[in-house]
């Protein structure tokens, strides 16, 4: 079975939408938790979730010791209820349904990507891990598909990616995502991968705050491991949209190009900080 792993930090625009769409859009009988790992949000992102009943936190995995589980469960005639009418009155799209699902778990955890898919990773009961940024929508059905990756022995890969935009670049970029080149490969087109090899590995390398993901990447290409499902993941281009399309692509080659000459850990964060941040 599954894990979906999404670490979040302030995303109460997506969040919502996210768990519906992935409880929409797989079969309950293949996911064994949905794992949301909180970095610290303050926007309200929590507030997404009040229609879960919060269980006492499992003190049986001590991660980074700030870590906790909250065991949650969405119930038709549960109290909280309300909760879920209230955000779909600011939200329509944001808590549908949320309140009939059952296997989704809020984890708090220090701030970091790595960190917290990490934890995430570390509370997860399936044998298969699915790590998705918590603004990007898998295809139809991307439970089965992953499986049936795993199943012809294919133990990591992703999904081809969209953006939800019609700039001509970005779709360029997202046109080339179904191509396996080590260059079109990125977190956004989020990550399957069996617990075994994630473990293996020795998970997310947490020196890095930023390109954390390509460094996993690295790693399953250069074991011959990666494959790319050929259905469309649909990713928010928020981020080009904030700082435009070509600065922010620059900003992005030059981060790869720095990794590759050597850059440090430190240092490439320090260049985010200045110019992305």
């Amino acid at each position: 079975m599954i894990s979906i792993i999404i670490p979040v930090l302030n995303e109460v625009d997506s969040i919502g939408r996210l768990l519906t769409h992935l409880i929409e859009n797989s079969s309950s009988k293949n996911i064994s938790e949905i794992i949301v790992v909180d970095g610290g949000s303050t926007d309200g992102t929590l507030d997404i979730l009040r229609p879960i009943r919060f269980l006492k936190p499992d003190r049986s995995v001590d991660h980074h010791k700030t870590s906790n589980v909250l065991d949650t469960k969405f119930q038709k005639n549960n109290s909280t209820r309300t909760d879920v009418l209230d955000n779909a009155k600011r939200d329509p799209e944001s808590s549908s349904g949320l309140e009939n699902k059952s296997n989704i778990l809020l984890i708090n955890s220090p701030k970091g990507r790595a960190k917290q898919m990490n934890t995430g990773a570390k509370h997860a009961k399936g044998d298969i891990l699915y790590f998705l940024h918590a603004d990007s929508f898998p295809p139809k059905d991307f439970d089965q598909l992953i499986i049936n990756e795993v199943q012809k022995g294919n133990q990591a890969g992703c999904f081809r990616m969209q953006f939800d935009s019609n700039h001509w670049w970005l779709r360029l970029a997202s046109w080339l995502t179904q191509f396996s080149w080590r260059a079109s490969r990125g977190g956004d087109q989020s990550q399957f991968i069996t617990k075994t090899l994630f473990n293996d590995i020795g998970g997310y390398n947490e020196n890095y705050i930023i390109y954390e993901d390509n460094i996993l990447i690295n790693e399953l290409y250069a074991r011959n491991e990666f494959t790319v499902i050929n259905k469309k993941l649909i990713t928010s281009a928020r981020l080009y949209r904030k700082h435009g399309v070509w600065k922010l692509q620059y900003h992005f080659w030059t981060i790869y190009v720095k990794k590759w000459f050597g850059a440090s850990a430190d240092e490439l964060l320090a260049y985010y900080k200045k110019y992305v941040c």
